[in-house]
C-alpha cells in the first residue's frame, strides 16, 4: 500500500496578529456608526420636541382666544333682544384679529413656521354650547406652497 503524504495548512506566526487587527477594525467601525446613529436619534428627538411644544402652544392661544370669544358671546346674548341683534352685539365687541363671517368667528394664530387657522360656528341664540369648532387647521409654510393642510 501506497502511503499518501498529508498535507497540512499551517498559519505563520503574523495570522493571528492579521486577525486581531481586523476584528479590532471592525468593531471600531461598528461602535463609530452606533455613536453616529445615537447623536442623530437625539438631535432628531430634540427637534421633534420643539416642533411639538410650539404646535400645543398654538392650540393653547387659540383655546384662550375662544375662551375670550366665549365671554364675549355669553355678554352679547345678555344684551341681545333676537338672533340678529345678538350676531350685532357680537360684531361689535370682538377683540383685535378676530372677524365674523357669516356665522363664523374666524382668526388665526401663527408662530412664523406654522398657521392654526380656527373658526367657531356661533349657534342661534339661546342654545349651549354658544359655539363649536367649525374650523381647526394647522398649517405649515411649506404646506401653503405645497397647498397641503394637516386637520386637527
Amino acid at each position: 500500500m501506497s502511503q499518501k503524504k498529508k498535507s497540512s495548512i499551517g498559519f505563520g506566526p503574523g495570522a493571528p496578529s492579521l486577525i486581531l487587527i481586523f476584528v479590532v477594525l471592525a468593531l471600531s467601525v461598528l461602535s463609530m456608526l452606533a455613536l453616529m446613529n445615537g447623536r442623530n436619534d437625539a438631535q432628531l428627538s430634540n427637534r421633534s420636541a420643539r416642533v411639538i411644544e410650539s404646535v400645543y402652544a398654538l392650540h393653547v392661544r387659540a383655546e384662550e382666544t375662544r375662551a375670550v370669544l366665549d365671554g364675549v358671546l355669553a355678554a352679547s346674548a345678555a344684551e341681545a333682544a333676537s338672533d340678529g341683534d345678538y350676531l350685532l352685539a357680537v360684531e361689535e365687541d370682538l377683540p383685535e384679529g378676530v372677524a365674523l363671517e357669516d356665522r363664523d368667528l374666524v382668526w388665526s394664530e401663527t408662530d412664523g413656521s406654522r398657521v392654526l387657522e380656527c373658526a367657531l360656528r356661533i349657534q342661534p341664540l339661546g342654545e349651549s354650547p354658544r359655539e363649536a369648532w367649525s374650523r381647526h387647521v394647522l398649517v405649515s409654510a411649506a404646506a401653503e406652497e405645497e397647498d397641503v393642510e394637516f386637520d386637527w
